[in-house]
């Protein structure tokens, strides 16, 4: 592909109950980060790379965050996924706002995800990765050893084909997925109804081997407690 997919659908619909009590009063989203709100990260790597549309799904303190987007997303044309009604978690989350979603592939960012670019811009590397014919969906993955605040057991190993794999006997595994991902509206087929994780469609794409990963290179970290706001700010200001 040769550009990044105009549409990104922004999940900003979790409880974040790991971050409490930053999070009694305000969503996730809002959390600051070195000087401003964690979504706010995201929409400046989405509109560096050049993304267009953003699809925000909303279940927590929603009205926060359509009055910030209101005032912060300036550039975007941006379209509200309501949950209020009932948290659909990742997957079902996608299917609810298929419809809001323009254009085939589109990518999907978590909220809460702050990373640095290594040699080159993020997105537009991982949008120049895909490959429509091979691939469900391609996620942005980082090896454990260098995830920020993130102590894990990882999600995925990586072949030399790029497909990503994981086996109850492989454990821990060599990467953790970053929240980051190209989807093709074909992983969403047949999906269940109602609240899901999206790993039961990676698990079928791993079955039909189109699921796949691109390592990142640059800097990653895992941004869910209020201990790893610290730590993450720290690591920034040092470099």
């Amino acid at each position: 592909m040769n550009r990044v997919p105009r549409t990104a659908m922004v999940m900003a619909a979790g409880l974040g109950k790991r971050m409490r009590p930053l999070t009694d009063h305000r969503p996730k989203p809002l959390v600051p980060l070195a000087g401003k709100p964690l979504i706010d990260h995201v929409l400046d790597r989405l509109r560096a790379a050049g993304v267009a549309k953003i699809v925000v799904n909303v279940h927590y303190f929603p009205e926060q965050v359509e009055r910030h987007l209101a005032a912060h997303a300036s550039g975007f044309d941006v379209a509200i996924s309501d949950e209020r009604d009932e948290l659909l978690e990742t997957g079902g989350g996608m299917v609810r706002a298929l419809p809001l979603i323009d254009g085939d592939p589109f990518l999907a960012v978590n909220s809460d995800n702050f990373w640095t670019d290594g040699e080159g811009d993020t997105l537009r590397k991982l949008a120049a990765a895909w490959d429509e014919k091979a691939m469900d969906a391609l996620l942005l993955v980082i090896p454990r050893d260098r995830a920020g605040n993130h102590a894990g057991r990882g999600d995925f190993n990586l072949d030399d084909g790029g497909r990503l794999h994981r086996r109850p006997q492989e454990d821990p595994f060599d990467y953790l997925y970053t929240g980051i991902q190209i989807v093709s509206k074909r992983l969403l087929r047949d999906a269940p109804d109602g609240p899901f994780s999206t790993n039961i469609l990676w698990d079928r794409a791993i079955a039909e081997g189109r699921l796949h990963g691109m390592v990142h290179d640059g800097r990653w970290f895992d941004v869910g407690t209020p201990a790893s706001i610290t730590a993450t700010e720290e690591a920034i200001a040092h470099g």
